[in-house]
């Protein structure tokens, strides 16, 4: 059977481990747009360090958890934002304001919809966490 979108399935994943109360739990297949995401993630502090394995296959990642994050998911088909349409999203996804972040692919690169405003360029929305 063919996976229809990895990075659904990956974010599943780590809810589910995050659920079952795990300390790290494994991705398979392995992306560019999976690395960056957790990149961000990472970077505010919800997931701990992550390795990427490779097997010369698809790709692993193991993610070490820390048990901070409450949801994520991914916002499919992938819809435009623009910079005044971004506070919109928010309100709709997100518990709070200053809760949880957006996470966009821009012409700038994959950020999270604090920095994608500071920058002034609006994207794509890929998926969310808090």
């Amino acid at each position: 059977m063919v996976r229809m979108n990895v990075l659904a399935d990956a974010l599943k994943s780590i809810g589910n481990a995050e659920k079952r109360c795990k300390r790290q739990v494994m991705l398979r297949p392995c992306s560019k747009v999976i690395v960056k995401f957790l990149s961000v993630m990472m970077k505010h502090g919800y997931i701990g360090e992550f390795e990427i394995i490779d097997d010369h296959r698809g790709g692993k990642i193991v993610v070490h958890l820390n048990g901070r994050l409450n949801k994520c998911g991914v916002i499919s088909p992938r819809f435009d934002v623009s910079l005044h349409d971004m506070e919109q999203w928010t309100r709709n996804l997100l518990p709070s304001r200053q809760f949880g972040y957006i996470v966009l692919t821009t012409s700038s690169g994959i950020m999270d919809h604090e920095e994608a405003r500071r920058k002034h360029v609006g994207g794509k929305i890929l998926g969310f966490f808090f």
